[in-house]
């Protein structure tokens, strides 16, 4: 994806703001300096209570040769802190190439120079065997709010820029207290199996001055799962933020990959039918889930100009299931099961 012209990150415009008032008729004055990563969210324009988000997520009707089955791998919640700005996918070969900072699940190698020689060979986090690799951006609690309600365990939050800081990334990485990866089926047809190495993406990193034709954000809390937003949701006492990423499905039935990383694999219309000329393969849904308290005090890791919109929120897959795995998840699916 390409780079647009860098801003200096709002942290350090307010930052410099403050610093043209330490000093009143040549005599210093000492003040109180609040960032937006002090205490403050990035916009609380970007926060919306749960309660008032009026829409209700509706799926497609199921037709009779529906695939209705699931599989589920289980990769943990990068309890290890496999973390880097890359992404292999979109910048190979470039350190910091995303700008922002990824939590990884899966393969153990993942980073800018990696190939599919590479996945193949590393060892993964997920069970069965899937060296998969699975990353989004990371979620940091900003300011010195508790970042775990009730004291909890205060591990799951570590103080670390991970290469963010330059970028305007700071604040404490929330590790996920769940992380779902969940493969479904086609409201209309049987899926088929995934190439190996299919690469793919959801959402728009830079959405915010993009435009949203490729934003796939969508926010909610455990206590109203039905209601999604592009807004980083205030859930109700004791509901927890999630993300729900959903990826294209559709497969053209050749390529692994496409120049924009999007015309190999797309979504399916909104009755569920894939477009003609391509064919459902299974779709991946990433669900994160996050313990964080209901203030406006958490943001999303992002390319500097975008200031951590919570539209710009995405994720990518590169799928390195071995193939009999994969032909396993295939038959759970068609066959309506529910599988690990």
């Amino acid at each position: 994806m390409t780079r647009t012209r860098h801003r200096m990150p709002k942290p350090v415009r307010l930052l410099a703001i403050a610093a043209s008032l330490l000093t009143v008729g040549g005599t210093v004055i000492g003040i109180s300096v609040a960032t937006a990563h002090e205490g403050e969210p990035v916009d609380r324009r970007n926060f919306i209570d749960i309660t008032k988000v009026q829409g209700v997520v509706a799926e497609p009707p199921a037709g009779r040769n529906a695939s209705r089955g699931t599989f589920t791998s289980e990769c943990g919640r990068n309890e290890n802190e496999h973390r880097n700005p890359d992404n292999f996918i979109v910048t190979p070969g470039v350190r910091n190439g995303a700008h922002h900072t990824h939590d990884y699940v899966g393969n153990l190698s993942t980073n800018a120079d990696s190939t599919n020689g590479s996945l193949s060979r590393a060892g993964t986090t997920c069970r069965n065997g899937d060296k998969s690799t699975y990353f989004w951006p990371v979620l940091r609690q900003i300011g010195n709010n508790n970042a775990r309600r009730g004291g909890q365990d205060s591990n799951n939050a570590r103080r670390s820029d991970q290469g963010g800081a330059r970028d305007g990334n700071v604040g404490t990485i929330l590790t996920p207290s769940l992380v779902r990866l969940e493969f479904r089926g086609n409201p209309r047809e049987k899926v088929t199996a995934m190439p190996r190495f299919l690469r793919t993406i959801t959402g728009d990193a830079q959405a915010a001055t993009n435009g949203d034709e490729n934003a796939r954000a969508s926010w909610t809390c455990t206590d109203a799962p039905e209601k999604r937003t592009t807004k980083y949701p205030l859930c109700s006492t004791g509901g927890q933020v999630m993300r729900v990423m959903d990826f294209p499905s559709c497969w053209d039935g050749r390529n692994v990959d496409s120049q924009d990383h999007r015309s190999h694999l797309v979504f399916p219309g909104r009755n569920g039918n894939c477009p003609q000329g391509t064919q459902a393969v299974p779709q991946l849904r990433m669900t994160l889930t996050y313990d964080v308290a209901p203030r406006p005090t958490f943001a999303v890791d992002s390319f500097p100009e975008q200031e951590h919109n919570p539209i710009t929120d995405h994720a990518d897959f590169a799928n390195v299931m071995p193939e009999q795995l994969m032909d396993r998840a295939v038959a759970c699916i068609n066959e309506g099961r529910n599988c690990t």
